[in-house]
């Protein structure tokens, strides 16, 4: 059987046309996918183990200039899609025999910021991801602690940065 230029062409085309159909609905499955809305939206935090933490908060103020008060300090900056809004990433150091961050065995643990934590937790369950405690509603966010799939435990706040931002007294700007 002979090929002419036109049957090449047409069969060419003919190709090129199912692979972008292709590509296109698996463009369009990944974006059913994927989740509606943001999950994680930044660290909320960064907390570890100390022998001695109030030494060692005492060397970070004198040394780095970092302004404590009893949790450690916080990080101050402008919210991405909204500049006009302030945001906050914390960092507190906790006794090295603390059981704040069981039931990881780690020396730290991060603290996510995320949007709709009442959402995020029943997708967390639907996913079957370990889920440490409840909810827990505060005046400044909710929280919830889950485990990652090497044990590392890690903490989800939904914040209000409003009653955040007056309930801190170590702040770095």
């Amino acid at each position: 059987m002979k090929l002419n230029l036109l049957s090449i062409s047409i069969m060419l085309v003919l190709c090129l046309a199912s692979f972008s159909i292709g590509v296109a609905a698996k463009a369009r499955w990944i974006a059913a996918e994927a989740p509606k809305e943001k999950r994680v939206t930044g660290i909320g935090g960064i907390f570890f183990k100390a022998d001695n933490p109030k030494l060692l908060k005492e060397w970070y103020e004198k040394h780095l200039g970092m302004k404590m008060d009893d949790y450690g300090t916080i990080f101050e900056w402008r919210q991405g899609a909204d500049s006009s809004k302030a945001g906050f990433t914390q960092w507190s150091v906790f006794p090295s025999k603390t059981s704040y961050f069981e039931p990881s065995k780690k020396e730290y643990m991060i603290n996510y910021r995320v949007e709709n934590l009442d959402r995020l937790y029943e997708q967390l369950q639907a996913e079957r991801v370990q889920i440490v405690d409840k909810v827990e509603t505060f005046e400044y966010g909710k929280f919830l602690h889950i485990t990652d799939i090497e044990g590392n435990k890690i903490e989800l706040w939904e914040p209000v940065d409003e009653a955040y931002n007056k309930a801190v007294v170590g702040k770095v700007k």
